[in-house]
């Protein structure tokens, strides 16, 4: 069997089954937020004094629900509880399963770019382990440590580290790797929270009740942490998983601000969210993150190509695009590790390649991220001259 077809079709599987539990985790997340923003005091005094603490009506695909939460515990725990972690933990193993066959196996398309740094296949692997494995351990420590009983310290530090992380990794690794590593060093930390301290705090909160007596606070106090962080690191996260299809951001000369600025501006509007279901949102906060979203792409506006000299001819640009782009984007590639051209871009006539003219642009003289890793050797002066020949019109 063709190793690039086969490679085509774990991609395929792994990235479908990652949507599928990551909206699965996302979902319960978002709702679980939403439903203890939306309590009110039960309207039946008895629930109040069975210790209920507040209840939520809502009518959904043809039925009335209820859902009422307890102050502690019930008076007797009921036979099965439902434990919301698998939808994590899949999303986990299906995203490192997918960052090995995108970004290990590939590495040389899809993290290493040596215009950033000289790597070798397994070091850049063994540096994006130490990333994942370090950003969750420096994370936990934080929180653990004395900075962790102050929100606001506790959550500037959290935020001092990820811009050092999105410096660095931005340094180290292609654009479109660097940001896909500073999402998935995101998404770890949220997996591990559930796995070492929100579940583990919820089956103490139940061995507890099972064996009569009184559950330490500090673990829901914890848990209540990690889950406030989880919601503020979840619309950062969700952008980077896109962020492959944006060149014009992470091939910018100031990718790792970019990368910040539009993480703030998720988180921001995250908050505002939180926010509107609590019944106090606060106009300035959301006004702020589409701020921050506007900044963005006014800092990512292209550079100007007016001094790039005169414009070009097909005849000269022609034998570039034949050696630099063709090996890749052609009806059958002949580069190794490819069996169809990338998103289906076929780059073999004067008419396809003028009809991408813009495209071109964007990618190979803007944020020159094409070829991937520089893979067919592609110069300084051939990429002007593409630029040349785009500046006069394609012709």
């Amino acid at each position: 069997m063709d190793a690039a077809f086969l490679a085509d079709w774990l991609n395929l599987l792994l990235r479908w089954a990652h949507m599928i539990v990551g909206i699965a985790w996302i979902g319960a997340s978002f709702y679980f937020i939403w439903l203890d923003n939306h309590l009110h005091p039960p309207l039946d005094p008895a629930d109040a004094a069975r210790g209920i603490s507040g209840e939520v009506w809502a009518v959904h695909g043809g039925g009335f629900y209820t859902a009422k939460k307890f102050k502690v515990a019930p008076e007797k725990l009921p036979p099965e509880l439902h434990w919301f972690m698998w939808e994590a933990y899949t999303t986990l193993i299906t995203g490192f399963l997918l960052l090995c066959l995108v970004y290990y196996h590939g590495a040389e398309v899809a993290l290493i770019d040596p215009r950033v740094m000289a790597l070798d296949k397994w070091e850049a692997i063994g540096i994006s382990l130490v990333f994942l494995i370090a950003g969750w351990l420096f994370y936990d420590w934080l929180c653990r440590s004395a900075f962790g009983e102050d929100e606001a310290i506790l959550g500037g530090l959290v935020a001092l580290y990820c811009g050092v992380a999105a410096w660095a990794l931005c340094h180290i690794f292609s654009g479109r790797g660097a940001y896909l590593h500073f999402g998935a060093m995101l998404g770890v930390i949220m997996v591990l929270n559930v796995y070492f301290v929100i579940i583990p705090g919820q089956k103490e909160l139940v061995k507890a009740k099972q064996e009569g007596r009184v559950p330490d606070s500090k673990y829901g106090l914890m848990g209540r942490q990690r889950s406030v962080h989880n919601t503020y690191f979840t619309l950062p996260v969700l952008f980077t998983m896109i962020s492959n299809h944006y060149a014009g951001l992470y091939g910018h000369e100031w990718n790792w601000v970019l990368l910040l600025m539009i993480s703030v501006a998720g988180a921001l509007i995250r908050i505002w969210f939180v926010q509107r279901h609590k019944g106090n949102q606060n106009p300035l906060v959301l006004a702020s993150g589409l701020v921050m979203l506007v900044l963005t792409a006014i800092l990512s506006l292209p550079r100007p190509t007016v001094d790039i000299g005169p414009a070009a001819s097909f005849a000269e640009v022609q034998p570039i695009f034949q050696a630099r782009c063709q090996p890749c984007h052609a009806t059958k590639p002949t580069q190794e590790g490819f069996s169809a051209p990338p998103k289906g871009v076929i780059l073999e006539t004067q008419a396809e390649l003028r009809a991408r003219a813009a495209m071109i642009k964007q990618q190979v003289w803007d944020s020159a991220v094409m070829p991937p890793g520089n893979l067919t050797n592609i110069t300084d002066d051939e990429r002007r001259l593409i630029a040349r020949w785009i500046k006069g019109g394609a012709q």
